[in-house]
């Protein structure tokens, strides 16, 4: 067995991986060990029958090993209170390294492979380049002749046709990562105005206030008691205290928030049932959810803050602190009017990772069946 330029031989290196698998618990840096596996077990045979005096192959073998080196690398770094920032960039960099490994491979495979690997190359090809990308026709003609197998001459060919598919792949999952970014940037926003407001509302109770004072419907008389309706309390008014902002309390812009998260939190149950399984890194869905959460709540507070300024006709006052809470859920639940098409956004960038640019349908393989979509 061939020895690369570090001078470990390939024995030591596999015996390596299992201690590294180890440590990991995450499943994409499980699925992406297990494929540095494979293609190591290849990149090692190709060493045994490579020639010591081919200097060209073992710049190709060493460059592979290289890749592998680093796929596992960051696949197994441990970083920390840093993880939760540092895994996107851990899988991306995994995953593209083990995929230039297999290009590596594919210039090293024999030749007589080369006919097997163009059929999955086709695939790949039409998933992720689409029917009428150059490389896809290229390949469909070589691959669909019955004149001639494909063989060494196609070599080149097959090599940038996996090389830019992989790339296209790429780009696919780099637009997920971006909209995730977005959205939990987004959220980040949100939920600073919404701390903001609160502490706001507590430092200066009066200057946001959402207290409403009704007007008895019945006729006064001596039992009757006009209240002052907050949405942290109740209290009787007083001619002493005749305005309703002067019975404002440090909670209550607080407790509408809450309110306004829990009618978040029923939309967000409710948006579960069109949440479909992805094979897609970066959990695009959690974060198009978490975005409902400070918006649920800053919804409620402007909503309210509508009401006390009487925007909504016959909604001036509100008669009991039930129906404040009650509005309070409501336009926290309405805040879903607006993030459902962040909603869609999010379904439809996850439907376009496998899709080839035009949006044609799934392909199907030179004998007649679907073609899968490809793992990372």
């Amino acid at each position: 067995m061939g020895t690369p330029a570090d001078g470990t031989p390939a024995d030591e290196r596999s015996e390596r991986l299992p201690e590294q698998r180890r440590r990991q618990r995450s499943a994409w840096r499980e699925r992406v060990l297990a494929r540095v596996a494979y293609l190591r077990a290849q990149l090692d045979r190709q060493e045994c029958e490579a020639d010591k005096d081919d200097c060209g192959r073992w710049q190709l073998i060493e460059g592979a090993r290289q890749c592998l080196e680093r796929a596992t690398t960051a696949a197994t770094e441990k970083h920390g209170w840093r993880k939760l920032w540092s895994g996107a960039t851990a899988l991306e960099g995994s995953w593209s390294n083990a995929r230039s490994a297999d290009v590596l491979l594919l210039e090293l495979a024999p030749a007589e492979s080369l006919s097997a690997r163009a059929v999955d190359i086709l695939t790949m090809a039409r998933l992720h380049l689409g029917k009428k990308d150059p490389h896809t026709l290229a390949l469909t003609a070589r691959v669909g002749s019955k004149d001639k197998p494909v063989g060494e001459a196609d070599r080149s060919l097959l090599v940038h046709t996996l090389d830019a598919a992989y790339a296209a792949l790429d780009a696919e999952y780099a637009r997920v990562r971006s909209l995730r970014n977005i959205l939990w940037a987004a959220s980040a926003c949100v939920l600073l105005g919404v701390v903001s407001l609160a502490v706001f509302g507590a430092v200066f109770p009066k200057s946001l206030s959402l207290c409403f004072s009704p007007v008895p419907s019945a006729s006064p008389g001596p039992s009757t008691v006009r209240m002052v309706v907050c949405p942290s309390g109740e209290y009787p008014w007083v001619p002493s205290r005749p305005i309703p902002g002067d019975y404002a309390s440090r909670l209550d812009i607080v407790t509408v928030e809450v309110a306004g998260l829990a009618g978040a939190a029923l939309t967000v149950i409710g948006s579960l049932r069109r949440i479909q399984g992805t094979s897609a890194p970066f959990m695009l869905p959690l974060a198009a959810a978490a975005l409902k959460f400070p918006t649920g709540a800053l919804s409620a507070l402007i909503g309210l803050l509508l009401i006390r300024g009487a925007f909504v006709p016959g909604l001036s006052d509100l008669d009991s602190r039930a129906q404040v809470l009650a509005w309070g859920v409501a336009f926290g639940a309405a805040q879903h009017l607006v993030t459902r098409l962040v909603d869609e956004r999010a379904q439809s960038t996850l439907k376009e990772v496998g899709r080839p640019p035009g949006g044609d349908a799934a392909p199907e393989d030179t004998t007649g069946g679907t073609a899968s979509r490809a793992a990372p």
